[in-house]
């Protein structure tokens, strides 16, 4: 009997351990907070926090956004996190004076449920226009004149035409898989218009308008969303909020793509390795230099760079070290000077915010740069200035005394060694005498008693 008893109260433990577990499950929303520029770094935070939403069963998860925009892989790399996930997905452009501009704006056409906080807005999603080329025209139209370049290659408006057009036929085709306003989405991107919250719903943008989290999940209870191939109702009333922060990993990889940092990072690994090669042994700064560049690289192979620019950075660089090898007098060093900031300022190709690079970083490192060149060139005109010391333009004046001598010839020691000379009759040992002349191994000496001598 006892046994019985025992085998029943772990039975009733058992499920209730379960139900205990199962429950939080059920009723966890998970949030997500994008904030600022939409990068690498966001993209790797989001999908990794929405893994962590799924493994965990959560009843929702909350995309919280405040951000001016982002890269386009970035974005499309969300998106498509947010289509395959089985998890339903609420855009919510949050807090009060948010906004969710450019990139933000086709993730909340993605999510599963849309919504704003009061005083936000959404829109101006027209693509930022990559590469240096013109604008494209009210409406993504450009003039026919200028569709082709040479060869029949698309000009820069074609270009600009076809960036438009790509861009409003996916925000389109995400409208349309939501059941939200196609038509405002794509003057959205065509002619950067945006909305205010109470537009966003009338318009049939949004579906919801809340306050905050708890205000949203409050309206979210009982919605029906279609997630994946079925239907899916929301069950949030009384859900648990669990914040998902970005961990070390993200951090540093913002860190790492910042434009700044990589920047920075080139070029303290590139003179590190250039120290290391012109001091072998040193060891520190070639560790420290090839470190740094191998970040720089990888931040590079993330962000959109113009490699002219990058060239043009690189070509700076080499004609500056150039000029402490070869006697240009400062011909190498200014234009590569010229050339560095000129590649600094083209280095990115976008404007997309916190993704271009900072007016006083390049301002700094080319400052930097030119107080380097100036030492240089410094250094270079001391050097043309000091009294030669080899050769035999050294001999010439120099002092030593006579050791033998006989008649016109005879040896003298001078700067401590023994040299042939030959000069006046009246010489004799111990006189002090001045080099005027050499020839071969032979010295032409005069008398020079009222000298000190230097051998």
């Amino acid at each position: 009997m006892p046994r019985v008893v025992l085998a029943i109260a772990l039975a009733l433990f058992t499920l209730a351990g379960l139900v205990a577990a199962q429950q939080p499950a059920a009723k966890l929303a998970v949030l997500i907070r994008i904030e600022g520029p939409i990068g690498p770094a966001t993209s790797e935070y989001v999908g990794r926090a929405m893994e962590t939403a799924a493994e965990r069963q959560a009843a929702l998860v909350i995309l919280q956004m405040d951000t001016p925009g982002g890269l386009d892989t970035s974005m499309r790399d969300i998106i498509r996190d947010v289509l395959s996930s089985a998890v339903p997905v609420v855009g919510f452009v949050a807090p009060q004076g948010a906004r969710a501009a450019s990139a933000g704006t086709y993730i909340m056409y993605a999510s599963h449920v849309a919504a704003m906080a009061p005083g936000t807005n959404l829109g101006a999603a027209t693509p930022v226009q990559l590469g240096g080329g013109s604008q494209p025209l009210p409406g993504g139209e450009a003039p026919e004149k200028d569709g082709e370049g040479a060869a029949g290659k698309p000009g820069p408006d074609a270009m600009a035409s076809k960036a438009i057009n790509d861009a409003a036929a996916y925000i389109r085709s995400l409208a349309e898989l939501r059941g939200r306003n196609a038509d405002w989405a794509e003057r959205a991107v065509r002619e950067a218009a945006s909305l205010s919250a109470n537009q966003a719903l009338k318009l049939g943008v949004i579906e919801v308008i809340a306050e905050d989290v708890a205000s949203l999940l409050a309206q979210l209870d009982g919605r029906t969303v279609s997630v994946g191939a079925g239907e899916r109702r929301l069950d949030t009333d009384g859900a648990v909020v669990e914040v998902i922060e970005p961990d070390w990993r993200t951090e540093l990889l913002s860190l790492l793509t910042n434009p700044n940092v990589a920047f920075i990072l080139m070029l303290v690994g590139v003179y590190g390795l250039i120290f290391e090669l012109s001091n072998p042994g040193a060891i520190f700064p070639g560790v420290l230099g090839a470190v740094c560049l191998m970040f720089g690289l990888y931040a590079l192979n993330v962000l959109p760079v113009n490699y002219a620019g990058l060239a043009l950075v690189v070509l700076g660089i080499a004609f500056m070290v150039a000029e402490a090898f070869l006697p240009s007098f400062g011909v190498l060093g200014i234009g590569g000077l010229v050339a560095f900031a000129a590649g600094a300022t083209i280095l990115f190709d976008t404007d997309i915010p916190g993704y271009s690079l900072s007016w006083p970083v390049i301002i700094g490192t080319t400052v930097v740069m030119a107080a380097a060149l100036l030492l240089l060139l410094a250094y270079v005109v001391k050097a043309q200035r000091r009294p030669v010391t080899t050769g035999q333009e050294h001999m010439i004046g120099a002092l030593g005394r006579v050791v033998e001598w006989q008649g016109t010839a005879g040896r003298v020691r001078v700067d401590g060694d023994l040299w042939r000379a030959v000069g006046h009759p009246g010489l004799a040992p111990g006189k002090g005498i001045r080099v005027i002349k050499i020839r071969g191994l032979t010295l032409t000496v005069e008398a020079a008693d009222n000298l000190v001598d230097r051998g």
